[in-house]
């Protein structure tokens, strides 16, 4: 519940400084996590998230639906919405932030490294995060990407002993996007 109103709230503030602020939504968003395992490793591909950013408030906002990410393996899919993280149960992961260094002008070609600091709810559990990021506005397109780790334990994932040696305690998130203006 607490991670719904984040999001209405983001997306709200978001939403009444569109007058005010150009607003960019995901034109394409990649998300994907991996896991080595000593069996065999663990990745999984989410194509269906459009994240959001103000850029008067260098605010951003994304929600990604867990239902979404897709695996090789159809069996370890279905374990990972069932058993893991418990997608009919809480069917969203949620991230609400703030991009920290100030990008003066998001019409200027420009490459810039900054610190992304927020909130992730995920499986119930909402968590104060800094990731660090590769901000690139090339012809009014923001590319962005990430790579950052999060502790499966942090978010109360529970992983049965018989599996734990496969899945490792922290998971490898990767997340390439590419944002164009929105326009009524």
């Amino acid at each position: 519940m607490q991670a719904k109103k984040i999001l209405l709230v983001s997306i709200m503030s978001l939403g009444s400084m569109m007058m005010k602020a150009q607003i960019y939504m995901g034109k394409t968003c990649d998300i994907s996590f991996f896991s080595k395992g000593p069996i065999e490793d663990i990745y999984a591909i989410n194509k269906s998230t459009k994240p959001i950013l103000n850029t008067a408030t260098q605010e951003v906002a994304i929600k990604i639906t867990i239902k979404a990410f897709v695996f090789d393996d159809k069996l370890m899919e279905e374990h990972f919405n069932e058993k893991y993280l418990e997608s009919d149960k809480y069917p969203y992961a949620i991230f609400s932030g703030k991009i920290n260094e100030k990008i003066a002008d998001f019409k200027k070609d420009g490459t810039y490294k900054v610190t992304v600091t927020g909130k992730l709810t995920m499986h119930g559990v909402e968590k104060d995060i800094t990731i660090n990021a590769v901000a690139t506005i090339k012809d009014e397109i923001i590319s962005f990407e990430t790579k950052f780790f999060i502790t499966i334990k942090d978010y109360k994932i529970e992983v049965p002993k018989l599996v734990a040696t496969n899945i490792a305690e922290n998971i490898e998130v990767t997340v390439k996007g590419a944002l164009t203006e929105y326009k009524k």
